[in-house]
Protein backbone atom coordinates (compact mmCIF):
# COMPACT_ATOMS: atom_id res chain seq x y z
CA UNK A 1 0.00 0.00 0.00
CA UNK A 2 1.25 3.49 -0.83
CA UNK A 3 2.59 5.36 2.18
CA UNK A 4 1.41 8.93 2.60
CA UNK A 5 3.93 11.14 4.40
CA UNK A 6 2.35 12.38 7.60
CA UNK A 7 3.01 15.51 9.63
CA UNK A 8 3.33 13.35 12.73
CA UNK A 9 6.33 11.54 11.18
CA UNK A 10 8.65 14.45 11.94
CA UNK A 11 7.08 15.08 15.34
CA UNK A 12 7.57 11.45 16.38
CA UNK A 13 11.19 11.34 15.19
CA UNK A 14 12.04 14.52 17.09
CA UNK A 15 10.20 13.44 20.24
CA UNK A 16 11.97 10.08 20.40
CA UNK A 17 15.30 11.92 20.67
CA UNK A 18 14.01 13.60 23.84
CA UNK A 19 12.02 10.91 25.69
CA UNK A 20 12.29 7.15 26.36
CA UNK A 21 8.87 6.15 25.00
CA UNK A 22 6.02 7.54 22.91
CA UNK A 23 2.48 6.21 22.79
CA UNK A 24 0.69 6.97 19.51
CA UNK A 25 -3.08 6.90 19.94
CA UNK A 26 -5.88 7.29 17.44
CA UNK A 27 -8.81 5.59 15.74
CA UNK A 28 -8.30 2.32 13.90
CA UNK A 29 -7.06 2.84 10.37
CA UNK A 30 -5.53 6.31 10.76
CA UNK A 31 -2.02 4.97 10.01
CA UNK A 32 -0.41 4.58 13.44
CA UNK A 33 1.32 1.29 12.66
CA UNK A 34 2.78 2.37 9.33
CA UNK A 35 4.09 5.62 10.81
CA UNK A 36 5.65 3.84 13.81
CA UNK A 37 7.18 1.04 11.70
CA UNK A 38 9.25 3.55 9.75
CA UNK A 39 11.17 4.45 12.92
CA UNK A 40 11.15 1.13 14.78
CA UNK A 41 14.03 -1.34 14.72
CA UNK A 42 11.98 -4.15 16.30
CA UNK A 43 8.25 -4.63 15.64
CA UNK A 44 5.97 -6.65 17.95
CA UNK A 45 2.47 -7.04 16.44
CA UNK A 46 0.80 -8.30 19.61
CA UNK A 47 -2.69 -8.33 18.07
CA UNK A 48 -1.75 -10.85 15.36
CA UNK A 49 1.31 -12.72 16.69
CA UNK A 50 1.19 -14.96 19.76
CA UNK A 51 5.02 -14.99 20.13
CA UNK A 52 5.09 -11.20 19.95
CA UNK A 53 2.35 -10.96 22.55
CA UNK A 54 4.22 -13.36 24.85
CA UNK A 55 7.46 -11.37 24.46
CA UNK A 56 5.78 -8.02 25.16
CA UNK A 57 4.03 -9.52 28.20
CA UNK A 58 7.32 -10.59 29.78
CA UNK A 59 9.34 -7.76 31.30
CA UNK A 60 12.45 -9.94 31.49
CA UNK A 61 12.33 -10.92 27.81
CA UNK A 62 11.26 -7.48 26.60
CA UNK A 63 14.25 -5.91 28.37
CA UNK A 64 16.58 -8.21 26.40
CA UNK A 65 15.44 -7.05 22.94
CA UNK A 66 18.63 -6.16 21.10
CA UNK A 67 17.46 -3.46 18.69
CA UNK A 68 15.80 -0.25 19.85
CA UNK A 69 13.36 1.38 19.50
CA UNK A 70 10.82 -1.41 19.96
CA UNK A 71 7.33 -0.94 18.53
CA UNK A 72 4.59 -2.67 20.53
CA UNK A 73 1.69 -2.44 18.11
CA UNK A 74 -1.85 -2.45 19.61
CA UNK A 75 -0.38 -2.77 23.09
CA UNK A 76 -3.81 -3.02 24.88
CA UNK A 77 -3.99 -6.57 23.43
CA UNK A 78 -1.05 -7.33 25.74
CA UNK A 79 -2.09 -5.07 28.60
CA UNK A 80 0.88 -5.84 30.85
CA UNK A 81 3.26 -4.49 28.20
CA UNK A 82 2.54 -0.90 29.30
CA UNK A 83 3.72 -1.50 32.86
CA UNK A 84 6.63 -3.58 31.53
CA UNK A 85 7.80 -0.65 29.44
CA UNK A 86 7.49 1.69 32.39
CA UNK A 87 9.54 -0.62 34.67
CA UNK A 88 12.24 -1.23 32.03
CA UNK A 89 12.67 2.52 31.62
CA UNK A 90 12.89 2.92 35.40
CA UNK A 91 15.55 0.21 35.64
CA UNK A 92 17.58 1.34 32.66
CA UNK A 93 16.84 4.93 31.61
CA UNK A 94 17.51 5.92 28.03
CA UNK A 95 16.03 7.74 25.05
CA UNK A 96 14.35 6.32 21.96
CA UNK A 97 13.45 2.99 23.58
CA UNK A 98 9.78 2.24 22.86
CA UNK A 99 6.91 3.20 20.56
CA UNK A 100 3.46 1.98 21.60
CA UNK A 101 0.39 2.21 19.41
CA UNK A 102 -3.22 1.69 20.38
CA UNK A 103 -6.71 2.17 18.98
CA UNK A 104 -8.27 2.10 22.46
CA UNK A 105 -7.33 4.09 25.52
CA UNK A 106 -6.73 1.14 27.82
CA UNK A 107 -9.10 2.65 30.38
CA UNK A 108 -10.03 0.25 33.16
CA UNK A 109 -6.72 -1.61 33.09
CA UNK A 110 -4.56 -1.58 36.20
CA UNK A 111 -1.88 0.61 34.66
CA UNK A 112 0.64 3.12 35.91
CA UNK A 113 0.01 6.49 34.27
CA UNK A 114 3.40 6.43 32.57
CA UNK A 115 3.96 10.02 33.66
CA UNK A 116 7.55 11.11 33.12
CA UNK A 117 8.28 8.06 31.00
CA UNK A 118 5.70 7.63 28.21
CA UNK A 119 4.58 10.65 26.19
CA UNK A 120 1.26 10.47 24.31
CA UNK A 121 0.93 11.66 20.72
CA UNK A 122 -2.50 11.82 19.11
CA UNK A 123 -2.80 10.79 15.46
CA UNK A 124 -5.80 11.94 13.46
CA UNK A 125 -7.15 11.01 10.07
CA UNK A 126 -5.31 12.74 7.22
CA UNK A 127 -5.45 16.51 7.06
CA UNK A 128 -5.94 18.16 3.69
CA UNK A 129 -2.21 18.97 3.58
CA UNK A 130 -1.30 15.27 3.95
CA UNK A 131 -3.44 14.16 1.01
CA UNK A 132 -1.07 15.51 -1.66
CA UNK A 133 -3.72 17.57 -3.43
CA UNK A 134 -1.73 20.77 -3.97
CA UNK A 135 1.14 22.79 -2.50
CA UNK A 136 0.50 24.42 0.88
CA UNK A 137 1.73 28.01 0.81
CA UNK A 138 0.17 29.38 4.02
CA UNK A 139 1.65 28.15 7.29
CA UNK A 140 -0.41 28.09 10.49
CA UNK A 141 2.83 28.12 12.48
CA UNK A 142 4.13 31.21 10.66
CA UNK A 143 0.81 33.01 11.13
CA UNK A 144 1.06 32.34 14.87
CA UNK A 145 4.60 33.73 14.76
CA UNK A 146 3.14 36.98 13.41
CA UNK A 147 4.28 36.60 9.82
CA UNK A 148 1.94 38.50 7.54
CA UNK A 149 0.70 36.78 4.42
CA UNK A 150 1.49 38.92 1.40
CA UNK A 151 1.23 36.31 -1.34
CA UNK A 152 0.51 37.29 -4.89
CA UNK A 153 -2.89 35.63 -5.05
CA UNK A 154 -1.70 32.04 -4.61
CA UNK A 155 -4.01 29.66 -6.46
CA UNK A 156 -5.66 26.40 -5.42
CA UNK A 157 -6.75 23.99 -8.14
CA UNK A 158 -9.51 22.52 -5.93
CA UNK A 159 -13.15 23.39 -6.50
CA UNK A 160 -16.33 22.68 -4.54
CA UNK A 161 -16.75 19.25 -6.16
CA UNK A 162 -13.21 18.32 -5.09
CA UNK A 163 -13.98 19.16 -1.46
CA UNK A 164 -17.15 17.06 -1.67
CA UNK A 165 -15.03 14.14 -2.87
CA UNK A 166 -12.54 14.64 -0.02
CA UNK A 167 -15.37 14.51 2.51
CA UNK A 168 -16.67 11.30 0.94
CA UNK A 169 -13.30 9.62 0.32
CA UNK A 170 -12.16 10.10 3.96
CA UNK A 171 -8.77 10.64 5.52
CA UNK A 172 -8.22 6.95 6.26
CA UNK A 173 -5.16 6.06 4.14
CA UNK A 174 -6.32 2.48 3.57
CA UNK A 175 -9.76 3.55 2.34
CA UNK A 176 -9.44 6.74 0.32
CA UNK A 177 -7.73 5.41 -2.82
CA UNK A 178 -10.43 2.88 -3.73
CA UNK A 179 -13.30 3.34 -6.17
CA UNK A 180 -16.40 5.12 -4.95
CA UNK A 181 -18.12 1.76 -4.50
CA UNK A 182 -15.13 0.40 -2.58
CA UNK A 183 -14.94 3.48 -0.33
CA UNK A 184 -18.63 3.19 0.50
CA UNK A 185 -18.34 -0.53 1.34
CA UNK A 186 -15.20 -0.06 3.45
CA UNK A 187 -16.75 2.76 5.47
CA UNK A 188 -19.89 0.72 6.09
CA UNK A 189 -17.71 -2.18 7.25
CA UNK A 190 -15.74 0.13 9.52
CA UNK A 191 -18.92 1.35 11.21
CA UNK A 192 -20.36 -2.16 11.48
CA UNK A 193 -17.21 -3.31 13.28
CA UNK A 194 -17.60 -0.50 15.81
CA UNK A 195 -21.13 -1.57 16.70
CA UNK A 196 -20.68 -5.33 16.45
CA UNK A 197 -17.15 -5.86 17.78
CA UNK A 198 -15.25 -2.85 19.12
CA UNK A 199 -17.69 -1.99 21.93
CA UNK A 200 -17.69 -5.60 23.07
CA UNK A 201 -13.88 -5.73 23.06
CA UNK A 202 -13.91 -2.85 25.53
CA UNK A 203 -16.30 -4.75 27.80
CA UNK A 204 -19.37 -2.70 26.82
CA UNK A 205 -22.44 -4.88 26.33
CA UNK A 206 -24.68 -3.55 23.54
CA UNK A 207 -28.06 -5.20 24.03
CA UNK A 208 -29.71 -3.30 21.17
CA UNK A 209 -27.19 -2.70 18.37
CA UNK A 210 -29.78 -0.82 16.32
CA UNK A 211 -30.17 1.73 19.15
CA UNK A 212 -26.41 2.30 19.26
CA UNK A 213 -26.36 2.70 15.46
CA UNK A 214 -29.25 5.19 15.71
CA UNK A 215 -27.39 7.15 18.39
CA UNK A 216 -24.26 7.25 16.22
CA UNK A 217 -26.36 8.49 13.31
CA UNK A 218 -27.91 11.22 15.45
CA UNK A 219 -24.44 12.25 16.62
CA UNK A 220 -23.35 12.44 12.98
CA UNK A 221 -26.34 14.69 12.29
CA UNK A 222 -25.14 16.97 15.12
CA UNK A 223 -21.78 17.55 13.41
CA UNK A 224 -20.59 21.13 13.78
CA UNK A 225 -23.09 21.99 16.54
CA UNK A 226 -22.97 22.35 20.32
CA UNK A 227 -26.33 20.66 20.79
CA UNK A 228 -26.94 18.78 24.04
CA UNK A 229 -26.65 15.04 24.43
CA UNK A 230 -30.28 15.02 25.51
CA UNK A 231 -31.28 16.29 22.06
CA UNK A 232 -29.05 13.75 20.36
CA UNK A 233 -30.70 11.02 22.45
CA UNK A 234 -34.21 12.19 21.56
CA UNK A 235 -33.32 12.31 17.87
CA UNK A 236 -31.90 8.79 18.01
CA UNK A 237 -34.89 7.12 19.68
CA UNK A 238 -37.87 8.34 17.69
CA UNK A 239 -40.26 5.40 17.31
CA UNK A 240 -38.72 3.46 20.21
CA UNK A 241 -41.12 2.29 22.89
CA UNK A 242 -38.52 2.84 25.58
CA UNK A 243 -35.60 5.24 25.42
CA UNK A 244 -32.23 4.05 26.70
CA UNK A 245 -31.21 5.65 29.98
CA UNK A 246 -28.99 8.70 30.16
CA UNK A 247 -26.30 6.50 31.74
CA UNK A 248 -26.43 4.15 28.75
CA UNK A 249 -25.94 6.94 26.24
CA UNK A 250 -23.09 8.38 28.32
CA UNK A 251 -21.46 4.95 28.02
CA UNK A 252 -21.88 5.23 24.22
CA UNK A 253 -20.17 8.63 24.25
CA UNK A 254 -17.35 7.56 26.55
CA UNK A 255 -16.71 4.40 24.52
CA UNK A 256 -16.48 6.42 21.31
CA UNK A 257 -13.93 8.59 23.10
CA UNK A 258 -11.95 5.50 24.07
CA UNK A 259 -12.02 4.42 20.42
CA UNK A 260 -10.85 7.92 19.38
CA UNK A 261 -13.84 8.27 17.05
CA UNK A 262 -14.90 11.69 18.33
CA UNK A 263 -13.07 14.93 17.60
CA UNK A 264 -14.93 17.33 19.85
CA UNK A 265 -13.57 20.89 20.06
CA UNK A 266 -13.52 22.58 23.47
CA UNK A 267 -14.86 26.11 24.02
CA UNK A 268 -12.36 28.94 24.27
CA UNK A 269 -12.36 30.14 27.87
CA UNK A 270 -9.38 32.49 28.27
CA UNK A 271 -8.14 33.04 31.82
CA UNK A 272 -8.16 36.81 31.32
CA UNK A 273 -11.59 37.08 29.77
CA UNK A 274 -13.00 40.50 28.84
CA UNK A 275 -16.12 38.90 27.34
CA UNK A 276 -18.94 37.97 29.69
CA UNK A 277 -21.06 34.83 29.47
CA UNK A 278 -19.07 32.54 27.22
CA UNK A 279 -20.60 29.28 26.05
CA UNK A 280 -19.08 26.20 27.66
CA UNK A 281 -20.39 23.43 25.40
CA UNK A 282 -18.10 21.37 23.20
CA UNK A 283 -18.55 21.34 19.44
CA UNK A 284 -19.34 17.90 18.04
CA UNK A 285 -17.33 16.24 15.27
CA UNK A 286 -16.42 12.69 14.29
CA UNK A 287 -12.90 11.45 13.56
CA UNK A 288 -13.66 11.84 9.86
CA UNK A 289 -16.61 13.50 8.06
CA UNK A 290 -16.84 10.45 5.77
CA UNK A 291 -18.10 8.46 8.77
CA UNK A 292 -20.91 10.98 9.26
CA UNK A 293 -21.83 10.84 5.57
CA UNK A 294 -21.91 7.04 5.69
CA UNK A 295 -24.00 6.94 8.89
CA UNK A 296 -26.54 9.26 7.28
CA UNK A 297 -26.64 7.00 4.18
CA UNK A 298 -25.82 9.84 1.82
CA UNK A 299 -23.57 10.09 -1.22
CA UNK A 300 -21.29 12.97 -2.16
CA UNK A 301 -23.89 14.00 -4.75
CA UNK A 302 -26.41 14.42 -1.93
CA UNK A 303 -24.21 17.13 -0.40
CA UNK A 304 -25.25 19.50 -3.17
CA UNK A 305 -29.01 19.11 -2.68
CA UNK A 306 -29.09 20.03 1.02
CA UNK A 307 -30.07 17.98 4.04
CA UNK A 308 -31.18 20.58 6.58
CA UNK A 309 -34.03 18.34 7.75
CA UNK A 310 -31.44 15.79 8.95
CA UNK A 311 -29.68 18.22 11.28
CA UNK A 312 -29.70 17.70 15.03
CA UNK A 313 -29.03 21.05 16.62
CA UNK A 314 -28.33 24.33 14.91
CA UNK A 315 -25.27 25.93 13.35
CA UNK A 316 -24.92 29.11 11.32
CA UNK A 317 -24.38 27.08 8.16
CA UNK A 318 -27.07 24.49 8.67
CA UNK A 319 -26.45 22.71 5.37
CA UNK A 320 -24.97 19.25 5.77
CA UNK A 321 -22.24 20.09 3.25
CA UNK A 322 -21.24 23.14 5.27
CA UNK A 323 -21.09 21.25 8.55
CA UNK A 324 -19.12 18.32 7.12
CA UNK A 325 -16.72 20.77 5.46
CA UNK A 326 -16.25 22.32 8.90
CA UNK A 327 -15.47 18.82 10.23
CA UNK A 328 -12.78 18.48 7.55
CA UNK A 329 -11.37 21.87 8.55
CA UNK A 330 -11.42 20.93 12.25
CA UNK A 331 -9.37 17.77 11.68
CA UNK A 332 -6.83 19.64 9.56
CA UNK A 333 -6.52 22.47 12.08
CA UNK A 334 -6.02 20.02 14.96
CA UNK A 335 -3.06 18.52 13.10
CA UNK A 336 -1.56 21.90 12.16
CA UNK A 337 -2.13 23.41 15.61
CA UNK A 338 -0.47 20.49 17.41
CA UNK A 339 2.55 20.72 15.11
CA UNK A 340 2.79 24.44 15.97
CA UNK A 341 2.51 23.80 19.73
CA UNK A 342 -0.96 25.36 19.82
CA UNK A 343 -4.48 24.30 20.83
CA UNK A 344 -7.76 24.42 18.89
CA UNK A 345 -10.98 25.83 20.37
CA UNK A 346 -14.29 27.33 19.26
CA UNK A 347 -15.88 30.57 20.46
CA UNK A 348 -19.50 31.30 21.29
CA UNK A 349 -21.35 33.57 23.69
CA UNK A 350 -24.14 32.00 25.75
CA UNK A 351 -26.79 34.07 23.96
CA UNK A 352 -25.39 32.93 20.57
CA UNK A 353 -25.16 36.55 19.42
CA UNK A 354 -21.48 36.13 18.66
CA UNK A 355 -19.69 33.07 17.34
CA UNK A 356 -16.33 32.33 15.71
CA UNK A 357 -15.88 28.85 14.32
CA UNK A 358 -12.35 28.21 15.59
CA UNK A 359 -9.68 29.79 17.75
CA UNK A 360 -6.07 28.59 17.55
CA UNK A 361 -4.18 29.68 20.67
CA UNK A 362 -0.48 29.56 21.52
CA UNK A 363 0.44 31.77 24.44
CA UNK A 364 -0.53 35.33 23.54
CA UNK A 365 -0.87 34.54 19.84
CA UNK A 366 -4.35 33.88 18.50
CA UNK A 367 -5.85 32.94 15.16
CA UNK A 368 -9.56 33.62 14.77
CA UNK A 369 -10.97 31.43 12.00
CA UNK A 370 -14.31 31.49 10.21
CA UNK A 371 -15.27 28.66 7.84
CA UNK A 372 -17.25 29.37 4.68
CA UNK A 373 -18.27 26.66 2.25
CA UNK A 374 -18.77 29.19 -0.51
CA UNK A 375 -15.97 29.95 -3.00
CA UNK A 376 -16.92 33.62 -2.66
CA UNK A 377 -16.62 35.70 0.52
CA UNK A 378 -18.73 38.80 1.12
CA UNK A 379 -17.66 41.82 3.23
CA UNK A 380 -20.24 40.84 5.87
CA UNK A 381 -18.57 37.47 6.35
CA UNK A 382 -15.82 39.05 8.46
CA UNK A 383 -18.14 40.77 10.93
CA UNK A 384 -17.68 38.31 13.80
CA UNK A 385 -13.90 38.25 13.44
CA UNK A 386 -13.74 42.04 13.51
CA UNK A 387 -16.04 42.16 16.53
CA UNK A 388 -13.92 39.63 18.45
CA UNK A 389 -10.76 41.55 17.58
CA UNK A 390 -12.31 44.63 19.22
CA UNK A 391 -12.84 42.66 22.45
CA UNK A 392 -9.33 41.22 22.77
CA UNK A 393 -6.54 42.94 24.69
CA UNK A 394 -3.98 44.74 22.57
CA UNK A 395 -1.29 42.71 24.34
CA UNK A 396 -2.44 39.68 22.36
CA UNK A 397 -1.69 39.22 18.66
CA UNK A 398 -4.89 38.36 16.80
CA UNK A 399 -4.81 37.18 13.18
CA UNK A 400 -8.11 36.92 11.31
CA UNK A 401 -8.72 34.19 8.72
CA UNK A 402 -11.65 33.06 6.60
CA UNK A 403 -11.18 29.52 5.26
CA UNK A 404 -13.25 28.88 2.16
CA UNK A 405 -13.44 26.72 -0.97
CA UNK A 406 -12.29 29.37 -3.41
CA UNK A 407 -9.39 29.31 -5.83
CA UNK A 408 -7.20 32.16 -4.51
CA UNK A 409 -5.74 33.37 -1.22
CA UNK A 410 -5.65 37.12 -0.58
CA UNK A 411 -5.65 39.76 2.17
CA UNK A 412 -8.74 41.96 2.49
CA UNK A 413 -8.66 45.70 3.29
CA UNK A 414 -9.88 44.91 6.83
CA UNK A 415 -6.76 42.74 7.29
CA UNK A 416 -8.66 39.43 7.08
CA UNK A 417 -6.80 36.68 5.25
CA UNK A 418 -9.05 34.70 2.91
CA UNK A 419 -7.52 31.28 2.34
CA UNK A 420 -8.77 28.18 0.52
CA UNK A 421 -8.46 25.16 2.84
CA UNK A 422 -6.21 23.37 0.34
CA UNK A 423 -3.52 26.07 0.64
CA UNK A 424 -3.20 25.82 4.43
CA UNK A 425 -0.60 23.67 6.14
CA UNK A 426 1.83 23.54 9.02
Amino acid sequence: MQYFDRIIDRELAELLQEVPAVSIVGAKGVGKTETAKRLASTVLRVDVSAPAKALASSMENLAKVARWPVLIDEWPKAASSWNNVRRIIDDEPGLNRFILTGSTSGTGLNLHSGAGRIVQLNMHTMSIAERGLCEQVISISELLDGKSYDGAYEQSLMCLEDYAHEIFASGFPGIRNHSDRGIKALLQGYLAAIVERDFEELGVVVRKPHVLKAWLTAYAAATGTTTSYAKILRASTQGEDKMPSKDTTLVYRDTLDRLYLTERVDPWLPSTNPIAALGRSQKHFLADPALALSLLKLSKRDLFIGAEDMAVGKSRDNSLFGRLFENLVAISLKVYARCAGAELYHFRTTDSRHEVDFIVERGNDLLGIEVKLSPEVSPEDGHELNWLESQISETRRFTKIIINTGTHAYKRPDNILVAPLALLGT
